[in-house]
């Protein structure tokens, strides 16, 4: 026959469990404000952020360079524009973790918000270049306009660009909760509308090669390229968009002071240099020597 077990001995059988737990949640935070507050740590993975950032610039540069002792006839086509830009946005964030104590203490404030978020903004743009490079691919294939869709990339860019720099304006006039809390929610905005572009076009162009017939030439390897790459940006982007909404909600969640050193590490590791160094990667394959129907240049 079971017996039931008296309450107060389950009360202190629960309290034997719980507080090793609290104790381990203590250990954590611990560890964790002493890292954010430790100069040494600070020093340490800002530097990392640097050297990071200045690797996978140097691997886009290189690359950019092999394509255009490969293609040197071509001009400027949407892969060499796609790696001159990875080489500058990584090369920026370097150069920025790399002085790291004088852009967090920069006076107006507004300058350590230009140096912040222009290199996030310019992400935006080099990875977008990816879907408007799909989105022309897909309309060909399907005998669909594309006049329209490098109309659509520019204006939509140069739309952010403007709303970022008028933000910025406001800063340097009257910085003030409101306008911090509305320059994170655009960037939140425009984050999950290039998770949205890849999704869709990505997503459209992943389907579409599906039903190409088995024995097509290349058929899998683009297959895995355009899956790969579309569920890379999709999942950085939109980590991208929560974090940041969080980070306006919540102060502790701050990613743009010198005391978060560990969030910003990974918050930058997965949002920008894993994705940078992964799509680098499955895009290093050197474009034909022969013009072929993919590798378009840019008018």
């Amino acid at each position: 026959m079971r017996t039931r077990m008296p309450l107060e001995e389950l009360s202190s059988s629960s309290m034997t469990i719980t507080t090793p737990f609290l104790e381990v949640v203590a250990l954590m935070t611990s560890w964790w404000d002493e890292i954010n507050d430790s100069t040494q740590w600070q020093d340490g993975i800002f530097f990392a952020l640097c050297a990071t950032y200045a690797l996978v610039s140097t691997v886009a540069l290189i690359q950019l360079i092999r394509i255009e002792l490969r293609v040197p006839e071509y001009g400027w086509t949407t892969q060499k524009v796609f790696h001159l830009m990875n080489f500058i946005v990584n090369g920026v964030r370097a150069i920025v973790f790399g002085f790291h104590k004088q852009v967090f203490f920069l006076s107006p404030k507004v300058l350590m918000s230009i140096l912040l978020d222009f290199p996030g903004i310019l992400f935006f743009s080099t990875y977008t270049l990816l879907v408007l490079f799909w989105a022309e691919i897909y309309h060909q294939a399907r005998s669909l306009p594309t006049d329209k869709l490098r109309i659509l990339y520019i204006s939509t860019n140069a739309a952010v660009y403007f709303i970022q720099v008028c933000i910025w304006v406001f800063i340097w006039v009257d910085d003030n909760s409101v306008v911090e809390f509305a320059g994170k929610i655009f960037i939140a905005v425009v984050s999950f509308i290039a998770a949205l572009g890849f999704l869709l076009y990505g997503g459209r162009l992943f389907f579409m090669l599906r039903r190409f017939p088995i024995e097509s030439k290349g058929r899998r390897k683009k297959l895995h390229e355009v899956g790969s790459v579309t569920a890379i940006c999709f999942t950085c982007f939109l980590i991208r968009c929560f974090v940041i909404v969080l980070s306006a909600f919540d102060k502790d969640a701050s990613l743009d002071v010198l005391d978060h050193p560990v969030l910003n590490l990974i918050y930058y590791m997965l949002v920008e240099i894993l994705p940078s160094a992964l799509v680098l990667y499955i895009l290093r394959k050197l474009p034909p020597k022969r013009i072929s129907a993919q590798y378009h240049p840019i008018r």
